[in-house]
């Protein structure tokens, strides 16, 4: 269940209320006036207690405008006196139903009640049909928290999907969607668990649950417990190998280093595709000074992955350790191709221009370099997948 309170975003304009087209019926009454424009007033400058006693006063001179009532019914709402909201917007609704985004206003109110199942229809009107991008907003998160509060869980994904869609650097949008994410992938797992407590499945999910909490341990030994289940399983050495190697990046200990070239060995037993672990195996060559071995390896990926972007930037690395800068050029025009935006592949770039003599390549590929890595922090930071190519803190923008 959704319980962190929703930004209370409402203003007036959300519902245009435009009072001032009431009052030719009631301009012979100054009191009426007074009250209205004295809480238009205290309204726009957020005085909304203020606003609400003149209201109030106003709604019993004048108790058929729905105007009065529609604005009693924000004021409420910003109040947070939910069914006072909905009692103003009923009563509005009755005066004047053509009166706009009363519905969107009553959804929010209902839901902010706990009352879901009323709230539902309005709520889903809100968001989907109407124009005004706020008030959509607004009944989208509501949306969220009406469907999580009656178990619609796929729905309330759904809803979020679409919310992430629309407002994609929304803050709050991204805070409440995150948590529904969270919440729907704890409700498929319990099920999961509950239903195969012993499978391979289960076991696989503990492990990957250990490993994000970066519970090493843990993890190796609920995903050893897949391989004892089925041997050959693809992916689980890789995966076992990718968190001893993960351990070694954390702790530096020579062990683990060793622990994951024999898991990603192990799984190209099991699976010789898979260019990941061969790709990580020609890493680790590379960082112990086997340049041949490391070459090989790169090429290995490449024959079967021809478009392996970090690959082929891996190869121009060791090309270029092993002085052989001209071998480099191509693949690293090669990664640039598939990746504009990959600064390593622009700074080994400008260093095979540079020891081949091309003044005006190396300008050039260092010149993009230095725009990219002004643009983000220097060191790619580890992915998911496979272990970034890195520059190097001597590779200074």
């Amino acid at each position: 269940m959704m319980r962190t309170r929703l930004k209370q975003a409402l203003v007036v304009a959300l519902i245009c209320i435009s009072l001032q087209a009431a009052w030719p019926q009631v301009d012979h009454d100054e009191d009426a006036a007074k009250f209205a424009d004295a809480g238009q007033k205290a309204l726009s400058t957020g005085h909304y207690a203020e606003a609400r006693d003149n209201f109030e006063k106003l709604s019993k001179l004048e108790p058929n405008i729905a105007e009065v009532h529609a604005t009693l019914a924000v004021i409420y709402f910003k109040q947070r006196e939910y069914e006072l909201s909905a009692r103003e917007v009923r009563t509005a609704r009755k005066l004047k139903p053509s009166l706009p985004k009363l519905d969107s206003l009553l959804g929010q109110s209902l839901a902010e009640m706990g009352d879901f199942e009323e709230a539902l229809p309005l709520l889903e009107k809100g968001f989907h049909q109407t124009a005004d991008t706020e008030v959509r907003r607004m009944c989208g998160l509501q949306l969220l928290r009406a469907y999580t509060g009656l178990s619609r869980d796929s729905d309330a994904v759904e809803t979020g999907l679409a919310l992430n869609k629309l407002y994609p650097d929304d803050a709050e949008v991204l805070f409440h969607t995150g948590r529904i994410y969270g919440n729907y992938a704890f409700v498929v797992m319990s099920k999961l668990h509950d239903s195969a407590p012993g499978s391979i499945w289960t076991l696989q999910a503990q492990g990957e649950l250990h490993e994000s909490q970066k519970e090493y341990d843990e993890a190796i030994s609920s995903f050893n417990h897949v391989l004892a289940v089925d041997p050959h399983r693809p992916g689980i050495h890789y995966r076992i190998g990718r968190i001893y190697l993960t351990r070694f990046t954390e702790a530096q200990k020579a062990e683990d280093r060793d622990a994951a070239q024999r898991e990603f060995t192990a799984e190209l037993a099991i699976d010789p595709g898979n260019g990941n672990s061969r790709y990580e195996l020609a890493i680790i060559q590379a960082d112990l000074g086997n340049l041949d071995e490391a070459r090989k390896l790169y090429e290995q990926v490449l024959e079967l992955y021809p478009d392996f972007e970090e690959a082929l930037v891996g190869l121009g690395g060791v090309c270029l350790d092993s002085q052989k800068p001209d071998q480099a050029i191509p693949a690293l025009e090669h990664a640039i191709k598939l990746n504009p935006k990959d600064d390593v592949a622009w700074y080994r770039l400008a260093r095979a221009d540079r020891a081949t003599g091309n003044k005006d390549g190396q300008q050039k590929a260092l010149a993009e370099f230095q725009k990219l890595s002004k643009a983000k922090p220097l060191h790619k930071p580890v992915g998911d997948e496979v272990t970034p190519q890195q520059v190097g803190p001597e590779a200074q923008p």
